[in-house]
């Protein structure tokens, strides 16, 4: 900002205020008023309510006598604690998790703090690059078939599980969580390596003899320090549409894809002047919440996916792009007209099958969730 944005001319920087929508936001120290008229579109990317736990104070009750922190404190630490409790069982509850091992505290002095176990992605079918296509196509079509197979849920997540799409932590516990927390195999061994796991609900207060949570309470070990991990990084919000008459609200347009994202928005607004073509192309992908949302921000993508196939212009973007990696594993398409349209139509027919299939499951885990409900 500093070096390169403000000496070009090009750029005003407000920090430290808030937006407050059409253009208008307010300074948190003075309480000032601004007003920007922007001369093409505004471009908003506060609707995703990105919070991390330095934000805000943790959502519970902490007794005074009790110390708890955000992560970033941690490596500000100048005191050694006899014992560290984790809050929270999303990414940064992992990340705080793997590091603190990787500094080489004993696993035994670790209390993990988990609302939710979580269904977890193995980095190992993430890997960008030409070399890693084989696995990644494998794989692919490995899902693809435990998608096909299904016969509810639960059985495609068990198929999931066999097929290395999906970790978990525990076989005795069936994860209601997914948010596209992604480890790696010797991270979730790592992880594995935690055997004091509490799961009694979210924590209602922290007190020096005890925590008490939604389900009960567990004793507190003496001389604890407490991690709260509990920020909704990314909430699963409504979608909206991404281009509305001079706003343009930044949104996943593939699944947990935030930064490839906002790139293809950016370059959709640049190469198409059709509104209705654009909110076309861009059909929001809300960020996941439990676990049953798997099945639904892959219909998205899989949805996505057709119809950018649709626009031949699309793929040589995409070809060029460093943030687009699923491009990197896809075979290149034929540069051939009639091979091209051969290999796009038998593509379409398989996506179009495993969407038409997700959304029976979907349907399927309504009608019993209605019926669960009606039986209480």
């Amino acid at each position: 900002m500093q070096q390169r944005f403000l000496p070009s001319g090009r750029v005003s920087y407000f920090p430290l205020c808030d937006h407050e929508g059409d253009g208008r936001f307010r300074s948190i120290l003075t309480g000032g008023e601004f007003e920007i008229e922007a001369r093409h579109r505004f471009v908003d990317s506060t609707y995703m309510r990105v919070t991390v736990p330095c934000m805000r104070c943790p959502p519970y009750d902490v007794a005074p006598s009790v110390r708890c922190v955000p992560p970033n404190d941690l490596a500000r630490l100048r005191t050694a604690y006899s014992h560290y409790t984790i809050v929270g069982a999303g990414k940064t509850g992992i990340d705080v998790c793997l590091w603190l091992l990787a500094k080489g505290l004993d696993p035994s002095k670790l209390t993990w703090i988990m609302p939710r176990d979580s269904w977890l992605w193995d980095r190992a079918w993430f890997q960008p690059g030409a070399q890693f296509r084989k696995i990644a196509i494998a794989h692919r079509a490995a899902w693809g078939t435990a998608i096909m197979a299904a016969t509810s849920v639960d059985d495609l997540f068990d198929r999931l599980v066999a097929c290395g799409e999906v970790l978990r932590l525990s076989d005795d516990v069936r994860p209601k969580m997914f948010r596209c927390a992604t480890v790696s195999q010797p991270e979730f061994e790592q992880l594995l390596k935690i055997k004091d796991i509490v799961r009694l609900g979210r924590v209602q207060r922290l007190e020096e003899r005890f925590i008490a949570l939604e389900c009960g309470r567990v004793p507190a070990r003496s001389n604890t320090l407490y991690i709260d991990c509990t920020a909704d990084g990314l909430e699963r919000r409504p979608p909206v549409p991404v281009f509305n008459g001079r706003c343009i609200t930044l949104q996943s347009v593939r699944v947990c894809q935030q930064a490839f994202s906002a790139a293809f928005i950016s370059h959709v607004e640049a190469a198409y002047s059709d509104e209705a073509v654009k909110n076309d192309i861009c059909m929001p992908v809300p960020h996941p919440d439990e676990a049953v949302d798997w099945l639904r921000v892959m219909r998205s993508t899989f949805r996505n996916t057709l119809r950018w196939n649709e626009e031949a212009g699309l793929d040589d973007w995409l070809g060029q792009s460093r943030l687009d990696w699923f491009s990197q594993l896809t075979p290149p398409l034929p540069s051939d007209p009639n091979e091209r349209a051969a290999v796009l139509s038998k593509m379409r027919g398989g996506i179009e099958a495993q969407i038409a299939k997700l959304d029976q499951l979907l349907e399927q885990q309504a009608s019993e969730n209605d019926a669960t409900a009606s039986a209480a």
